[in-house]
């Protein structure tokens, strides 16, 4: 029989061993640089990146100061927003010119928009003249815009050519991006026909006209669109590259699966960080004083919308004081309802994410969280007016009990799905404040609900 040890569930599993992190730190303290060296230069360069958030910012410091000249193009576009920043601040200015000389126009204005002006001149003073204008003329279109997403660098072909005379001319070109998957045929004005991939040029005959073998899915976007937008295109029409068109329709750049897939990443994060009220930027690499920047207003926020339930509590003070199990009671039902919006609450902004939530639906979603809720609320009312007949041998209790639970189930499940869909409805992001709005409609339902109903029927 075969042990598996910690070691060798440590290897299967994808990303940088601990030991190696811990190996690395080692090396740093030391002021080994050889065996620093030996240590990052196997690794990819997403791996590399890791091991830099993954440490201290005074260990992250010292290690660019020992192995600043591994740090390269790849590894610098691969680094987190969040510290890429102070990164830059401890490289050399060649290391930082030499790296930014190796990356496509796209990445090196993915670099540029989280940089102070200072740090983007210096970087933009490193490149050639004609990669300047590039990036430039890139950073110029609106923020989280295509044009801030594409690439400069395509392969074209006229619009008229055959496989052979395609095949031939990238043989004889110098400069190619170093990946591309489609060559975009362009009519003289330079506006985009339709597209080939390589596949298919590298097997057809060399007689045949590129229009007989273009892709079906070709499609243009515009420079100007959201790269929430281009995303969502990609993924729903399962596209691999897609050319960006200026207002005129004529080609500008081409955005890839690679950068519109990290836009979806994105989007997702932010989802899951503002549902969880910690702001849209939090990073495990974020001091102590950053951390508690970007959680106290929502906790501040939350302060103030549980005083809503201490109001509410307060209106029955003179039921509590006179049946004190209430009390004890009442946290069963406010935090059951909690739970069941939140699960409702999941699946809305995901599904608003996604555009499967649509205003088409939204009448069938709505029902189905509403008798789902029910259900939910029977179920869990049956459990508990037993577990209250039992504990505290007063049938009525648990009859008060089973009925504050569907109510407040019902109103988890709508508020659920209906708080997201109301806020997209405004033109807001559905994940920034829903968890707080719904988590107080729960709070607020499940203690009215159950304190009203003991009012009317226990007192």
């Amino acid at each position: 029989m075969q042990v598996e040890t910690g070691d060798t569930r440590e290897e299967e599993r994808s990303g940088v061993p601990d030991r190696v992190v811990d190996s690395v730190l080692e090396a740093v303290e030391e002021r080994d640089e050889a065996r620093l060296s030996d240590l990052l230069e196997p690794l990819h360069a997403a791996d590399i990146a890791d091991v830099l958030e993954q440490i201290g910012s005074a260990e992250r410091r010292e290690l660019l100061t020992l192995w600043s000249g591994g740090i390269d193009g790849e590894i610098l576009s691969e680094i987190s927003d969040s510290i890429r920043e102070e990164v830059i601040e401890h490289l050399p200015p060649e290391v930082i010119a030499e790296a930014v000389r190796e990356l496509d126009t796209d990445d090196v204005v993915d670099i540029l928009e989280d940089l102070e002006e200072p740090q983007q001149e210096a970087i933009l003073g490193a490149l050639d003249r004609a990669d300047r204008v590039a990036v430039e003329q890139a950073m110029a279109y609106p923020e989280y815009s295509a044009g801030r997403l594409m690439q400069r660098e395509v392969v074209v072909a006229p619009v008229h050519w055959t496989v052979g005379e395609t095949i031939d001319f990238l043989r004889e070109t110098e400069e190619l991006p170093d990946q591309f998957y489609h060559v975009i045929l362009v009519d003289p004005r330079m506006k985009p026909a339709g597209y080939v991939t390589l596949g298919r040029l590298l097997s057809s005959r060399r007689d045949v006209k590129l229009t007989a073998i273009e892709e079906e899915s070709f499609r243009t976007i515009r420079a100007t669109m959201a790269e929430s937008e281009v995303a969502y295109i990609f993924n729903q029409y399962h596209l691999i590259s897609c050319p960006v068109v200026d207002e005129n329709d004529r080609l500008v750049g081409i955005v890839t699966i690679d950068d519109a897939m990290n836009v979806l990443d994105e989007e997702h994060e932010e989802d899951i960080l503002r549902l969880a009220g910690v702001g849209d930027e939090s990073s495990l690499s974020d001091g102590p004083f950053a951390t508690a920047r970007q959680r106290l207003p929502w906790l501040a926020a939350n302060l103030f919308t549980a005083s809503l339930s201490a109001l509410v509590i307060s209106a029955f003070e003179s039921t509590i004081a006179q049946l004190v199990t209430l009390a004890a009671l009442m946290p069963i039902v406010a935090s059951t309802g909690g739970i069941a919006g939140t699960q409702s609450l999941a699946v809305a902004v995901r599904a608003l994410a996604t555009r499967d939530l649509t205003s088409a639906n939204a009448p069938r979603v709505v029902r189905r969280e509403l008798f789902a809720g029910l259900l939910n609320g029977i179920g869990l009312a049956l459990i508990l007016g037993l577990a209250g007949f039992v504990i505290f041998g007063d049938p009525v209790l648990g009859a008060v009990l089973g009925m504050a639970m569907i109510c407040n189930q019902v109103v988890a499940a709508l508020g659920g799905v209906l708080v997201p869909l109301g806020l997209n409805r405004l033109g807001l992001d559905p994940a920034l404040a829903s968890g707080t709005f719904v988590t107080t409609l729960t709070d607020v339902m499940g203690f009215f609900a159950f304190l009203g109903l003991a009012s009317l029927v226990l007192i």
